[in-house]
């Protein structure tokens, strides 16, 4: 039977997938483990950009809490189970995703997807305009999927401290210029117009990524580079 992911349901199976992950990986011996977080488990008026140490210094968003719990609960698991047992368990908390295979779907995909195929519809339609959501003006940070992958196996091979650590580019973008990139490249000729009644949302979320680059790595992908793969994945998923 197929059942919609309820606060619950988020919540319960997070919790297990973690709990029954990290204690077998302790039980069988795991050399190295990689948690991975979200960007979410930072409170919802955190100073911007979103060093790690301010986790838990206020409240969650609470669209996002039970989730937002959930990794919580992983990435202390993580470190609780290195100080009970030295296990050597790291996490990680990657900023908003985009690449091959997303998710395009008209109704659930997230603000990247969803302009592709908004902006490739227009084109094949002739469409005049466009329209955005919001003032445009909200500011956003997206890394390239494989750039995440990328980073994570550097961690793997090079970082074994407690703690955590955010996977992200550093770099931010208004849902403007984001819009603008890929309008580029799908290549519509007509114009971006912005819905100032419909609500903006969170006005700026950025992680700061000063420890990653400390470590030594930095993203490669630049967004108008992933934006045109994930185009050319797109148009490959509607043929």
């Amino acid at each position: 039977m197929q059942t919609t992911h309820t606060k619950h349901s988020l919540f319960y199976e997070n919790l297990m997938i973690e709990a029954n992950i990290i204690h077998a990986s302790y039980q069988f011996g795991v050399k190295k483990l990689l948690f991975l977080g979200s960007s979410c488990i930072y409170p919802k008026h955190a100073q911007q950009p979103m060093k790690e140490e301010y986790l838990l210094t206020g409240v969650l968003e609470p669209t996002n809490e039970p989730y937002a719990i959930a990794k919580i609960a992983g990435l202390k698991m993580c470190d609780a189970y290195r100080d009970q047992y030295g296990s050597n368990f790291i996490s990680v908390m990657p900023t908003n995703l985009y690449g091959v295979n997303d998710n395009y779907h008209p109704e659930n995909s997230h603000v990247l997807p969803a302009l592709i195929r908004r902006f490739h519809e227009a084109k094949e339609n002739n469409l005049d305009e466009v329209i955005v959501w919001g003032t445009g003006s909200p500011l956003r940070e997206f890394m390239f999927a494989d750039d995440l992958a990328d980073a994570c196996v550097y961690l793997m091979e090079n970082h074994n401290e407690p703690g955590w650590t955010n996977i992200g580019t550093g770099d931010e973008f208004t849902i403007k210029e984001l819009a603008t990139i890929v309008k580029e490249v799908v290549g519509f000729k007509g114009k971006l117009v912005f819905d100032t009644t419909k609500p903006d949302g969170t006005p700026r979320k950025l992680l700061d990524v000063s420890k990653l680059h400390s470590l030594g790595w930095k993203h490669k992908t630049t967004m108008k580079e992933g934006i045109a793969i994930a185009y050319e994945d797109y148009l490959k998923k509607i043929v």
